[in-house]
């Protein structure tokens, strides 16, 4: 049984403030989630790799893209961690007009003006930043793919998650259209699909999952999910006291269309840059209101057939008469 046999219609999106119990789990603790602070990642794909080698997750082909250092491309079946390289022209401050970033401890990285590529030389017409950011599955509170998942293959575990069970998964792939960012997948050998968990063995296990606990600058942080939008909205006022305009917060918001992620992201540009849909809303939101008026078409076609025959009716009786 789907997660959404028990839950009442008007839930389908907008806030909900325990999903774990929602789905039927009782004294669970506090929601847990990923808070991933963009402007701290250095690009070095340690999350990918220790992905790969805590899940026995396979290789998903070793070759070049011609994109840049991005390898990967984009989230997958055989890839539950994905670090962007984004390239931008952009100008290149005068010295005077140097921004130093702070950094998650209160230092600044004085090394460059911010948004400039190490090495860009001062007043010229342009230069190259990179942003990079280590995407993941956003486990939303409202996830469309649990609700047409057929065989209960993807379950909300105690911890808010959004996990897929590869051992009860058909293949039927409903899953993958009804992802509003796009990121479930199944694999082309058996056709099952796979996305993050969230290192949900870890987690019971009292310990954080790979990807946080492997990354060297703290962008990819792990904990319960109220503490690190409270440290998220901190971190945004401490870049734009810094000068940092663009920094803002996406996925955060637990009114948004999808109820609010699990995994949430500060970014440094608009989320199209990053290939993140600017305003996600669950695919399955308007299910009641389709099949309402899915039940009111079918309710008239069986009135207008009843109508019809009965019409039909009429000649043969005054025939009788």
């Amino acid at each position: 049984m789907t997660e959404t046999s028990s839950r009442p219609a008007h839930l389908l999106s907008g806030n909900e403030p325990d999903p774990a119990a929602d789905a039927g789990h009782r004294d669970a603790p506090p929601r847990v989630g990923f808070f991933t602070d963009t402007s701290v990642c250095i690009g070095c794909k340690a999350c990918e790799v220790a992905c790969k080698e805590w899940n026995a997750i396979p290789e998903d082909g070793i070759s070049l893209s011609g994109m840049s250092y991005d390898n990967t491309q984009g989230l997958g079946a055989s890839t539950w961690r994905h670090v962007a390289f984004v390239e931008q022209q952009v100008p290149v401050p005068a010295p005077e007009g140097r921004t130093e970033l702070p950094l998650l401890g209160g230092e600044s990285a004085a090394t460059a003006p911010h948004g400039a590529a190490p090495g860009a030389e001062e007043g010229t017409e342009g230069g190259v930043r990179w942003l990079m950011s280590s995407d993941v599955c956003k486990h939303c509170t409202h996830a469309a793919c649990l609700d047409v998942c057929p065989t209960g293959s993807l379950f909300r575990t105690e911890f808010g998650t959004v996990v897929v069970q590869e051992d009860i998964c058909n293949g039927c792939g409903y899953c993958v259209p009804a992802c509003p960012y796009g990121v479930i997948e199944q694999r082309p050998d058996d056709g099952r699909a796979f996305k993050c968990t969230m290192c949900y063995d870890r987690l019971g296990a009292g310990q954080e999952p790979a990807c946080a606990k492997a990354c060297p600058t703290d962008s990819i942080q792990f904990g319960p999910l109220d503490e690190l939008r409270e440290r998220a909205a901190l971190r945004v006022d401490q870049l734009h006291e810094a000068g940092v305009t663009d920094a803002r917060l996406y996925g955060h918001d637990p009114d948004d269309g999808v109820g609010g992620d699990g995994a949430f992201f500060l970014l440094l540009d608009e989320p199209e840059v990053y290939g993140l849909p600017p305003a996600p809303v669950v695919t399955t939101r308007d299910l009641p209101a389709m099949w309402k008026h899915a039940a009111a078409a079918a309710l008239s076609l069986a009135g207008g057939v009843a109508l019809s025959f009965a019409a039909a009716q009429l000649p043969a009786r005054r025939a009788r008469r």
